[in-house]
């Protein structure tokens, strides 16, 4: 593990916040409602989660890519991949009805993706980085963000079950 500026943890973050900012006037219907009954467990390792990846993708160099490429260099890819997905699923979810059920529906057979995609994106990168504080910190916020996110979903789907 290596100190220094990552631009590509910068990159990610970028990438994770901007569309979840815009979210926040466009969240789906009664999502405050869904959100009163977190498990407070997954919540703190959420938040937990959150703030030590957001620090962790940033101070540590590892994540930047290293030259010349070497079939390492597909766990940087894979990321990449995966973080490009998640832009996917946003755009997919501001283009809808913006339900609560759009928000959980599944892309590419990847359930939850909104949850699922980041973490993903982050694990791959920390094992692209040989950074155990960063995979340790985001297996922390896959626990609790995806979590939270597969009751939410569940919550949703018995709620639509129901009428």
């Amino acid at each position: 593990m290596r100190f220094g500026f990552s631009y590509i943890g910068l990159i990610w973050l970028l990438m994770l916040y901007i569309p979840n900012l815009l979210w926040i006037k466009r969240q789906p219907e009664n999502y405050g409602r869904y959100a009163k009954n977190e498990n407070r467990v997954l919540l703190a390792f959420e938040r937990v989660g959150e703030v030590s990846v957001t620090v962790a993708a940033v101070i540590f160099s590892d994540f930047n890519p290293r030259f010349p490429l070497t079939p390492w260099s597909l766990w940087l890819l894979s990321s990449l991949v995966l973080m490009l997905l998640y832009e996917v699923f946003w755009i997919r979810y501001f283009r809808s009805r913006r339900t609560m059920l759009d928000f959980y529906r599944g892309l590419l057979g990847i359930p939850v993706p909104g949850a699922s995609l980041p973490v993903l994106a982050f694990l791959l990168l920390a094992v692209y980085g040989g950074n155990l504080v960063l995979l340790v910190f985001v297996v922390l916020l896959g626990v609790g963000h995806i979590g939270i996110h597969s009751a939410h979903r569940k919550e949703a789907l018995a709620e639509q079950n129901a009428k």
